[in-house]
């Protein structure tokens, strides 16, 4: 039973990673401009940010689990709601995406510990892989699905996994959710997250390394295509950027089990992802290459920050509460695909775009290198 979280990690992605390579379909069956689709690209992440410190609120009335039974099944929806319901069902839907999925992302890490004290770091690279996987998968299945049918069936085909993952996932949500405990005499009030130096630099290392993957997600095939890749091809290279990532997040947890190295793995799952997008600047021909460097890198570092927010609460409740901040990062987040979209409208081009990208991976490096350093 505990590892049908694995499961719900499978749900997590597909919804947002099937975007980017339907984007020149999207774009010219409902007239959007680089802006709206950077917009439409950004929404999700705007939704985490603005549900996701929410999120222990739902938790504490409805218990974790039952909370996690409700995203799926409103996930499920908002797909179907993006998809046939025209241009407003897809702005609405994708909204809607967004909220559901926020749920998961800040009570996943909280599973995590609750159900795999022992391992933490190991447990979260394999829902780490898992998500990964299914997030590779769906963006390259993503063009042929739309060749078969159209791009709606291409986006709506995954609410039937995240109705499939409900449907297994209810039994757990039978069990009655126990009260938070409240804190023993004489033991130490603790501070709130909001007001904890550490707390925000985790959020930075967060929402970072959130940005510079969903730049990369929704926009590298665009870039691809409007170099004359194909998209076909251009939706397996975002295969590819993705499925690295299972490799990049099993192998990443051996440095960050040891809190004396945490810091240095924090380091080396960054590097990567800002080698990727200085090669794409300096070397676009090498597309592939640099899909490969990124995708190793993106799924290390989520694993890294996805581990040091399992970490980083003193218990149950604190955890609960520093994932929901640490989701505001997606605030930053949602800025990134944005602010390349009309960087790429206004200057004709992606160079100004990657020179930004760049700078956002840069920084993720050093946020991580002082969030893996932990509480001080």
């Amino acid at each position: 039973m505990t590892a049908l979280v694995f499961l719900v990690a499978m749900c997590l992605r597909p919804a947002i990673t099937t975007v980017g390579p339907l984007l020149p379909q999207i774009s010219a069956d409902e007239r959007l401009g680089e802006t709206a689709q950077g917009l439409l690209g950004a929404l999700p992440l705007l939704a985490f940010a603005a549900v996701s410190p929410q999120v222990h609120r739902l938790a504490r009335r409805l218990g974790t689990d039952r909370a996690v039974l409700v995203a799926l099944v409103v996930l499920a929806a908002g797909g179907v709601l993006r998809s046939y319901t025209g241009i407003v069902g897809l702005w609405a839907g994708t909204v809607v995406i967004g909220c559901a999925i926020a749920v998961g992302n800040v009570l996943a890490p909280v599973i995590v510990k609750r159900d795999y004290a022992a391992n933490v770091s190991r447990a979260t690279g394999v829902y780490t892989a898992c998500m990964t996987l299914a997030a590779g998968t769906a963006s390259a299945l993503a063009v042929p699905i739309a060749g078969l049918a159209d791009w709606r069936l291409a986006l709506s085909v995954w609410s039937v996994l995240a109705l499939l993952v409900a449907t297994a996932w209810l039994p757990r949500s039978q069990v009655t959710p126990q009260p938070l405990a409240a804190p023993a005499p004489g033991t130490r009030v603790q501070v709130s997250v909001w007001r904890q130096p550490y707390a925000w630099v985790l959020t930075a290392f967060m929402g970072l390394q959130s940005t510079t993957f969903y730049v990369l997600v929704t926009w590298l095939p665009t870039i691809e295509i409007d170099a004359g890749v194909s998209d076909r091809a251009a939706g397996l290279h975002l295969f590819l950027f993705q499925a690295l990532g299972i490799v990049g997040g099993l192998a990443i947890p051996s440095l960050l089990r040891d809190p004396r190295h945490r810091s240095t793995g924090a380091v080396v799952a960054s590097l990567p992802v800002l080698v990727a997008v200085v090669g794409l600047l300096a070397a676009p021909g090498l597309a592939v290459l640099w899909a490969i460097v990124g995708g190793l890198g993106q799924g290390a570092a989520l694993v890294a920050a996805l581990t040091l927010v399992s970490m980083g609460g003193r218990d149950h409740a604190e955890t609960t509460r520093l994932s929901g901040m640490a989701s505001l990062g997606y605030l930053l987040a949602a800025c990134g695909p944005f602010l390349t979209g009309v960087l790429a409208e206004r200057t004709g081009g992606w160079t100004a775009s990657l020179v930004l990208a760049a700078g956002f991976a840069l920084v993720q490096t050093v946020a991580g290198a002082v969030a893996g350093r932990g509480r001080r």
